[in-house]
């Protein structure tokens, strides 16, 4: 199965100095305890790396600028990089490091790109400075950031023990992250009491985001959706069978979109085709028309691997699928891939 192109991908950078958190931060987002920078990392430049989560069908991209503060070496090739691809900046900050004039002279540089507008600053490693110091360094460390930035930026504090598997604020972080990049917080949200119908479906949601971000990625090209989006959706739902081991063939997919609804087969393919013809109309077609295609497209994939989950979940067990429910799964999936797919 094809990767992504890697600026297809909602991308995390994460910048600060060596040993301020940064591998610590992607443990504990994505709760692989092995990440470590130089591990499961490949490289972008000479001293900057990437990491794409989950590693098989990736969602997400974390980017990491090496060695600020270090003596001998210049940051400029990896921020002009890294500010052109990333979504989302995170300036990691440790707690009981007042020295930070090269993470301030980095973000100088990247204010005036003006290419980034999100930006969360994070502060690390707190519960290893007492309570009242604390408050202290990190005031200032604000304050220092706001005088460079322009403006006080939104900021988190966390404490992360690997090997304990311990996350301080680890929900405040997802939320913050949430409120920049709602892709994010779908990706990392946990679901606690969950029925083993959602259990099973949190274990295929990075596969179907994957491949919703795919159709949306393809959908930017007019005419090339037209064919793209039901080829990958398909692909999807053959794995998505695969997974829950049912049969997936000619009279699975008409049943499916039986319970879908009579219309849903209709609508789905007027629709696909007006949005490929949209496309075409000249300017609005290469940027509001391709741009609500894509969405549009993330979306819908999106609600039919959640409906298909719920399909091949009841399959699996033998048990009857009822249309009202599998019709409300689809339709509230859909309407939250509106709202978290990517926007060039």
């Amino acid at each position: 199965m094809p990767k992504q192109h890697a600026n297809a991908l909602p991308t995390l950078w994460l910048l600060g100095k060596t040993g301020a958190g940064k591998s610590s931060i992607i443990q504990a987002l994505t709760g692989n305890s092995r990440v470590q920078v130089g591990n499961g990392f490949a490289p972008c430049t000479s001293t900057a790396m990437a990491y794409d989560f989950p590693e098989e069908n990736p969602v997400l991209r974390f980017l990491d600028t090496r060695g600020l503060g270090e003596a001998h070496y210049n940051a400029n090739e990896d921020i002009a990089l890294c500010q052109a691809q990333s979504h989302v900046l995170l300036v990691v900050l440790k707690a009981d490091d007042p020295e930070q004039s090269a993470v301030l002279a980095a973000l100088k540089s990247i204010r005036k790109a003006n290419t980034i507008t999100h930006v969360l600053l994070v502060h690390t490693a707190v519960h290893t400075v007492p309570a009242e110091a604390r408050r202290r360094t990190v005031a200032h460390q604000q304050q220092a950031v706001a005088q460079v930035w322009g403006s006080a930026l939104p900021a988190v504090e966390v404490d992360v023990d690997t090997e304990a598997h311990q996350y301080f604020q680890h929900e405040a972080l997802v939320a913050a992250l949430k409120e920049l990049l709602p892709l994010v917080g779908l990706m990392l949200q946990q679901q606690e009491n969950a029925t083993q119908e959602e259990q099973q479906f949190a274990n295929v949601r990075s596969e179907v985001l994957w491949y919703a971000a795919g159709t949306g990625a393809s959908d930017l090209v007019p005419g090339v959706g037209l064919v793209s989006v039901p080829a990958m959706q398909g692909k999807m739902l053959h794995s998505l069978a695969k997974h829950y081991g049912v049969p997936w063939n000619a009279r699975a997919f008409s049943e499916l979109l039986g319970v879908l609804g009579s219309s849903f087969g209709v609508q789905y393919g007027v629709k696909l085709g007006a949005r490929q013809l949209a496309k075409f109309i000249p300017v609005y077609g290469q940027t509001v028309g391709a741009a609500t295609a894509a969405v549009v497209s993330f979306a819908t994939t999106y609600g039919l691997g959640r409906a298909a989950s719920y399909y091949f979940h009841r399959k699996s067990r033998g048990e009857a699928v009822h249309k009202e429910d599998i019709q409300a799964l689809y339709q509230a999936a859909f309407e939250q891939g509106k709202k978290v797919a990517p926007r060039e």
